[in-house]
């Protein structure tokens, strides 16, 4: 029995047991230089077929242990269920362990090791189930999506595996963006339905297709799903019916003058709503700019030191709509007052296109859409209404829009005073 590298069994009183050295990579959680393990048989023939699988069930053990000593929840967590799967127990959480009858608790205690009488800290934690459950959060959830789902990369070149991967990284982005970097578990329904708006306000303004707003909504769901089944968290996801019809652009109802002047515009409604967004609010009522045309207004296009205040919606570092987009609007009324505050544009919403989804979950929680159908796109619809009503020619609506004109267009079109004139008697 002098070579420990090999199986080595012997009989310590009735019952035989394999005797080895502790490896060296177990030396910082494992204090014995050598260990005794029960094969619970008195037939050596019996012993030396059951030391194998003894010995591979104690290097699991071990190998727990160690990843029991990570600074990683994850890891942590992992550790103490693989630790309890290697004593023979099933993990339980310390409040169903309490909830278990006496002898299976005493059970799970009398196989804690105790040397020198002290009870192993992380045995301890996996059979008395201490080890917290760790919170995954979206971004996390990411992370682990990588491993649960390699089966899906399998033969796939390095550049295949990168256009695989970055659209589920780009819709985490996305999510985490407009909802922020939730626990899985305290996905609401409503942070899906915001999600979903964030894209549906997109749609509407031209910027992507409902093809697009699809793919980003299941390639999330595929990770979130994912997670939730191969991590066996038991989660009820509110992911469904979110998608969009292929090739459908609802059009939203526009926010009526009453609503705006009573509602909207009452003092301190808008009160909770951060001062950017508020002004991006304020500046679309007169102006009918889509939101992300200004969020990414700059001290160049804010032009407020000349005789007609304007704004001038210019391509400046990202694509239009289209070539008609470019155009200057009159600032009128609320609208210039509110621009006025932030000469130099709104660098908090410039690169993220999250205005629409914090405008709209603010006015959805303060009692301010007019109808559930409303939404902050609708102030571009309002004022359009508006323009329509108060009789302003159709060439000067569709240029002040951004849109396309069913006819040539001859000439510079009005005159920037002309047009603030006009809109100055339809302003708020």
């Amino acid at each position: 029995m002098g070579d420990f590298s090999a199986i080595s069994i012997a009989k310590r009183g009735r019952l035989y047991h394999l005797r080895r050295r502790v490896p060296r990579r177990y030396r910082s959680i494992e204090p014995r230089e050598t260990v005794w393990i029960s094969l619970h048989t008195d037939s050596e023939t019996v012993a030396r077929s059951k030391a194998d699988r003894a010995w591979s069930q104690m290097i699991e053990a071990w190998e727990a242990r160690l990843a029991g000593n990570s600074a990683d929840a994850e890891a942590r967590y992992e550790a103490a269920r693989d630790l309890a799967r290697a004593r023979g127990f099933r993990y339980l959480d310390a409040g169903a362990v309490a909830k278990l009858p006496i002898e299976e608790v005493v059970e799970r205690v009398e196989a804690i090791p105790a040397p020198a009488n002290q009870p192993d800290a992380i045995e301890a934690a996996a059979l008395l189930g201490t080890v917290p459950e760790p919170r995954i959060t979206v971004t996390k959830a990411l992370e682990l999506y990588w491993t649960l789902a390699k089966e899906k990369t399998l033969g796939k070149s390095e550049d295949q595996l990168r256009r695989w991967e970055a659209p589920r990284k780009k819709a985490v982005k996305n999510f985490v963006a407009v909802v922020g970097n939730k626990e899985i578990a305290n996905i609401t329904r409503d942070d899906m339905l915001d999600f979903r708006q964030h894209w549906l306000d997109r749609i509407e303004a031209g910027e992507v297709t409902a093809n697009s707003a699809n793919k980003d909504l299941i390639h999330l769901g595929d990770v979130l799903k994912t997670v939730n089944t191969m991590k066996r968290l038991g989660l009820s996801l509110p992911l469904g019916e979110l998608s969009f019809k292929e090739g459908e652009k609802q059009t939203r109802p526009p926010f009526s003058e009453d609503w705006i002047r009573t509602r909207l515009l009452a003092p301190g409604a808008l009160d909770g709503l951060n001062w950017q967004a508020r002004a991006l609010l304020l500046g679309m009522i007169n102006t009918g700019y889509r939101p992300f045309e200004g969020a990414a207004l700059t001290a160049d296009t804010i032009r407020l030191d000349c005789d007609v205040p304007h704004i001038s919606i210019e391509a400046e570092g990202r694509q239009l709509k289209s070539h008609y987009a470019r155009r200057v609007i009159p600032l009128t009324g609320v609208s210039l007052e509110a621009i006025k505050q932030f000469p130099e544009g709104f660098p908090r919403y410039r690169d993220r296109a999250t205005l629409s989804a914090v405008v709209n979950k603010f006015l959805r929680a303060n009692g301010l859409l007019e109808t559930p159908r409303h939404s902050m796109y609708s102030l571009r619809h309002g004022f359009e209404d508006r323009m329509l009503a108060a009789g302003i020619d159709d060439r000067i609506r569709r240029d002040l829009f951004g849109h396309r004109l069913d006819r040539e267009r001859y000439g510079k079109g009005a005159s920037l005073e002309h047009v603030a004139t006009l809109v100055a008697r339809i302003a708020f």
